[in-house]
């Protein structure tokens, strides 16, 4: 893996751009590259994804500070209310995101645009070269973009520009970085970045609410609360045992591509740690006169019923529901439902996951949860 240096030099000669912005970001790159020369035991393709991959991070970098230093005007683009989808992931906060995407009257982060903001959509003319023609790029044995070019995607390549992703240790087994990442990084700086990009996304369109999804946004609640402070919340749940495994299984399905020597164990010990850290902050910043903010939605209950899940959502912030909206949604979950691929189980033993001795971890979690969502029901039916 190259060096720092290498790849800032690499991005420069690239873009023959500078500037760089706040400097913020060089702490989480120079851990997440010791991390990947040490620990990741990368491959060749590993190597050449990588070092791709970050060197585009900067060049975006670099990009959109150019943007703003000749439009400052950028700035001034507002950025109010959004609503923020989060919780545990396979919990259905895709399908979620997918249904609320449908509302022509708000605003999103695009697949096509998640990972190159430049330049602002709103001044390319013609077709964007920017949105793939094809299903995209196959990792590991599935594809990991969505078939629908223009579907909603997570914060996670935004937060990478800063190198404070949860996206790096999909790719690769690098327990250092995963580490300084929830216990000591400050997402502030991170998510102040994330603001100005999507300042950036907005110019030049017509002002709208934005609709945002991160699962893992539970463990960095209060930096989102210190940006974001207007935010409110969407919190999807699921019983943790059957997701857990899940997620672990996708990590490696990815990894093993980048690596000759997968740890299992270890991809299953990290998921079952940060997602448990991340149901205890989330109930921490709930507690700390925060609940109100949240909306709940049992994983069963969008199954049954997503159309009124959302309007569940909508009428908790005093939105309307428009008609075209209602349609779009039908529409889409009828052609979801069609076109939804059988759920696989993988073998917790070959992650070291022990379901029982998982739950204790969860137990306080499942009951909140419990307490959340018959209270979002019960106003529901009262309102």
């Amino acid at each position: 893996m190259a060096t720092s240096k290498e790849l800032l030099d690499t991005a420069v000669a690239q873009t023959g751009l500078e500037d760089f912005g706040e400097d913020s970001f060089r702490d989480g790159l120079e851990i997440l590259l010791t991390s990947l020369r040490e620990e990741a035991r990368l491959n060749d393709r590993g190597e050449t994804f990588l070092y791709q991959r970050i060197t585009a991070y900067l060049g975006q970098r670099l990009q959109v500070e150019d943007w703003y230093r000749r439009h400052p005007d950028i700035d001034e683009v507002p950025i109010e209310a959004p609503l923020i989808g989060l919780g545990l992931p396979r919990t259905g906060s895709t399908a979620l995101s997918m249904l609320l995407a449908q509302d022509p009257d708000i605003r999103y982060l695009r697949k096509w645009e998640s990972s190159q903001p430049c330049p602002p959509p709103s001044t390319v003319l013609g077709v964007d070269a920017r949105i793939p023609v094809d299903k995209g790029e196959m990792v590991g044995t599935r594809y990991h973009v969505p078939t629908d070019t223009h579907a909603p995607m997570e914060c996670h390549e935004l937060m990478a520009l800063s190198f404070t992703s949860h996206l790096f240790q999909s790719f690769a087994q690098i327990p250092a970085y995963s580490a300084w990442l929830v216990q000591t990084a400050d997402l502030t700086s991170a998510l102040r970045y994330q603001r100005r990009v999507m300042k950036l996304l907005q110019w030049g369109e017509p002002p709208r609410l934005w609709r945002l999804k991160c699962p893992s946004h539970v463990l960095w609640l209060d930096s989102i609360d210190r940006v974001f402070s207007d935010a409110q919340f969407v919190m999807t749940h699921r019983d943790p045992t059957d997701v857990i495994l899940s997620v672990a299984d996708l990590y490696a399905d990815i990894i093993g591509t980048f690596t000759d020597d997968i740890d299992r164990p270890y991809i299953g010990r990290l998921n079952v740690e940060h997602w448990s850290l991340g149901m205890a902050r989330a109930m921490r910043f709930r507690a700390d006169g925060n609940d109100d903010r949240f909306y709940d939605i049992d994983f069963r209950a969008m199954q049954d019923d997503p159309i009124g899940e959302i309007r569940g959502i909508y009428g908790s912030l005093g939105q309307p529901l428009g008609e075209e909206f209602e349609q779009r949604m039908r529409s889409w979950w009828s052609r979801a439902a069609s076109e939804r691929e059988p759920s696989t189980h993988a073998d917790p033993v070959r992650y070291g996951i022990d379901t029982d001795a998982v739950r204790p971890l969860f137990a306080e979690y499942v009951r909140a949860a419990a307490r959340w969502k018959t209270r979002d029901h019960r106003e529901r039916l009262e309102s």
